[in-house]
């Protein structure tokens, strides 16, 4: 692997014109197709084999035209004080209202309150439904602009008028404010690192390029995949942060490999042979983290997860040919300000020296490898139970997807839910809808009875609607309105005891009764995605498991890795919940509405973190195993690891920090977890799991940490990822090599 990427190097660094020519191209070809490409609107979302969606897939059957998962808008009215809404301007208002949106695109029906009994018992609420052909992530802009319109005409009149339901977005997504913000504090921290605004600028460069190819062919074959706009966000967002971690470690390398006196072709060469090597098994581990989202068989995550690995490889061929590239056209002005008087004093024998003529004190990182090394036992401790004791809330966790009850008080969705609990109670935001499949029934009218009256002796029922039959009466509809809020578990309860009542119908009659609706929706992808944690969990840290075994060459290295990684999620998904579930410090970062986590929070965090938490520890420890190979001690190997690599890790993991950050300023619940959950994920792998508690379980293990048995080592590739290989390579390049190079830099 060295030895292929080590000539890989030196090639794209002769050929630089070539390599830069044939990126630009491809990202003016993505660029041109994503310009010319029908817009795709949003993905459409379907959750193969749970109730909930075979409920609506049998309603599109046996209910053709009536768009049963179609979309529902909301409006709903307030009087002023001291009217009703049964006064006759106010009643007026309303009727124009209903028949404005009657007229809508997209639109199937809409009710009429005055005629279908939506009005508050004290007469000073109300509120119509409008349904429309298709589900909510799929309506256009200009039908839910339709719907906020008519919002807007009659609160002009002068009543309290607010607009919810899944027709109407539920948010800003982050836009380009939070992903410049991300990229300002990316630069600051390359510039401060590398000490060269060339060198800092070389990464940012590159990826951007890596994710406008990545983000352009998305966009151009968004309709005919079905790519929804969170599929191009997630790409962005992990394109962006990889993009820049990679070409961050080949740069850092090359300019250790100018330090020690090499040409730049050889240095190149060699950065992209050892580095290099690190990127490329750490992108495998993004990718398959990534790409192994399509075990949850949800085929919005499985689109989300392809695309976003695809971007990922394009990183990883960006950061291993273009930088190359690049670093040809640099010359010597990658260099840091001072390094050459640093070298030149290297070359003559004499020690580096600070300003006063003593020798220099080692880096932080050595300084704190150095320690770790000295008290490994207590620094394990203390970063396993510290991390412990965050976690502990991750044990209270509960799952669901949040309504518009989580929204922000000042948007309309949330005032809309608050109206409509006023009036008619907090069940209204979120009824259930059951099918009654009688079609195996001797008598589906009396089946659909024994449905009702079961349904009306449970819990937490405020109205059960009678029966609706279709044109062939073999299917019912009835409609549910729950006591409890949608996102609460009592509302859960009671779609889990409809469900065990259905098992006694048919039971005796024959027919089967399905739940569904949204709130119904929710609670079976909330399961899904519990149930699909466990095997993907296995899938993803078993076959990195697999990858880490030839990389390091070791059983114990990516042992500890993986059981990092667990440590390092669990307590960010404590700190998750401790923050948006109990409320505690969230007013910090904005939040206003405590309730359960987004149901794709663990599985997400699982596939992105992971993927991300192996970069650190291949970039970290392939540099440890890199000085053990080459004859150091394995506490020395320690500290010498740390020396090279601790402060790009560290800048690499600030970089991925401020990235997802950005997304915490967001209005949206849902977006503000995404940002907080992987920003304080990354804090926790890379400043406690990777820089102490590593360290420390090397220093405790000593040689048996790179123990790996014979018979192993016999059938193991040898990726030769610390660059062995490498050592009996020519160290300087060709006389015509070097007039080349030169004759280069002075132009």
């Amino acid at each position: 692997m060295a030895t292929f990427l080590y000539k890989l190097g030196r090639l794209a660094f002769r050929r630089r014109h070539f390599v830069a020519l044939i990126w630009v191209a491809l990202l003016t070809l993505a660029g041109v197709g994503a310009a010319s490409a029908p817009a795709a609107g949003s993905t459409s979302f379907s959750i193969p084999g749970v109730e909930a969606q075979k409920a609506f897939d049998l309603l599109e059957q046996r209910f053709p035209g009536a768009s049963a998962d179609g979309a529902t808008g909301r409006i709903v009215f307030k009087a002023p004080e001291g009217e009703k809404m049964t006064d006759a301007a106010n009643r007026a208002t309303v009727e124009k209202t209903v028949k404005t949106l009657g007229d809508g695109s997209e639109v199937v029906s809409v009710t009429d309150p005055f005629t279908t009994g939506a009005v508050s018992k004290d007469g000073t609420v109300a509120y119509t439904s409008v349904k429309y052909d298709a589900p909510g992530m799929e309506l256009t802009d200009p039908t839910r602009q339709a719907l906020e319109k008519a919002g807007d005409d009659a609160r002009a009149t002068g009543l309290t008028v607010d607009v919810g339901g899944d027709a109407l977005q539920a948010g800003a997504e982050p836009g380009a404010i939070g992903e410049a913000v991300g990229l300002a504090i990316a630069a600051v921290v390359l510039v401060i690192t590398l000490g060269s605004l060339v060198a800092a600028g070389l990464p940012l460069l590159t990826a951007i390029i890596g994710v406008g190819i990545g983000v352009s062919t998305i966009t151009a074959l968004a309709k005919a995949l079905d790519l929804g706009d969170t599929t191009s966000t997630l790409a962005l967002m992990i394109g962006l942060a990889v993009g820049i971690d990679y070409a961050l470690f080949i740069v850092s390398r090359y300019r250790s490999e100018l330090a020690e006196g090499r040409d730049r072709e050889e240095a190149v060469g060699r950065a992209t042979g050892t580095a290099g090597s690190a990127v490329v098994f750490a992108g495998l581990t993004v990718v398959i983290a990534l790409a192994g989202l399509a075990v949850v068989n949800v085929p919005m995550l499985t689109k989300m997860g392809l695309a976003a690995a695809g971007t990922v490889v394009v990183a990883v061929l960006i950061a291993l040919t273009m930088i190359p590239a690049l670093l040809g056209y640099a010359g010597r002005r990658i260099r840091a300000t001072g390094e050459k008087r640093t070298k030149a004093a290297g070359r003559a024998g004499q020690t580096a020296q600070d300003g006063r003529g003593k020798p220099a004190r080692p880096g932080p990182g050595v300084r704190w490898a150095s320690f770790v090394i000295r008290r490994p036992a207590a620094v394990l401790l203390l970063g396993v139970l510290g991390l412990g004791a965050i976690a502990v809330p991750a044990t209270q966790l509960e799952l669901g997807l949040p309504d518009d009850g989580s929204q922000p008080t000042s948007t309309t969705q949330r005032r809309a839910y608050d109206l409509l609990s006023e009036g008619f109670g907090p069940g209204f935001n979120g009824p259930l809808m059951i099918v009654v499949d009688a079609k195996d029934s001797d008598d589906p009218k009396a089946a659909a009875t024994s449905v009702t009256d079961g349904i009306k002796d449970l819990e937490d029922v405020v109205t059960v609607t009678p029966a609706m039959f279709n044109k062939a009466g073999d299917t019912a509809t009835i409609t549910v309105i729950p006591d409890s809020k949608p996102s609460s578990t009592r509302t859960e309860d009671l779609v889990h005891a409809i469900r065990g009542q259905g098992a006694d119908v048919r039971t005796d009659t024959g027919a089967q009764v399905l739940v569904t609706g949204t709130t119904a929706m929710n609670i079976d992808f909330s399961q899904k995605l519990n149930d699909a944690l466990v095997p993907y969990l296995a899938l993803v840290v078993g076959l990195a498991f697999l990858l880490l075994i030839v990389v390091f060459r070791s059983v114990l290295v990516p042992l500890k890795a993986a059981l990092g990684f667990l440590l390092s999620v669990l307590a960010a998904l404590g700190a998750v919940v401790a923050v948006f579930q109990w409320g505690w410090l969230g007013g910090l970062i904005g939040v206003e509405e405590t309730g359960p986590i987004m149901s794709m929070m663990p599985i997400f965090m699982v596939g992105v973190v992971f993927g991300l938490a192996m970069d650190y520890e291949v970039f970290l420890v392939t540099r440890m195993r890199e000085a053990y190979v080459h004859g150091e001690s394995p506490s020395q190997a320690v500290v010498t690891g740390f020396r090279h690599s601790a402060k790009v890790v560290a800048a690499a993991a600030i970089i991925m920090m401020a990235v997802f950050g950005g997304f915490i300023s967001s209005s949206e619940s849902m977006i503000k977890m995404i940002g907080f959950g992987l920003a304080i994920a990354v804090f926790f792998d890379a400043f406690i799991v990777r820089m102490a508690i590593v360290p420390a379980v090397l220093a405790l293990l000593g040689k048996k940490a790179w123990w790996l048995p014979k018979w192993l080592d016999r059938v193991l590739p040898n990726v030769d990822v610390e660059g062995e290989g490498l050592r009996t390579a020519d160290g300087s390049a060709s006389s015509k090599d070097d007039d080349e190079d030169r004759a280069l830099v002075r132009a």
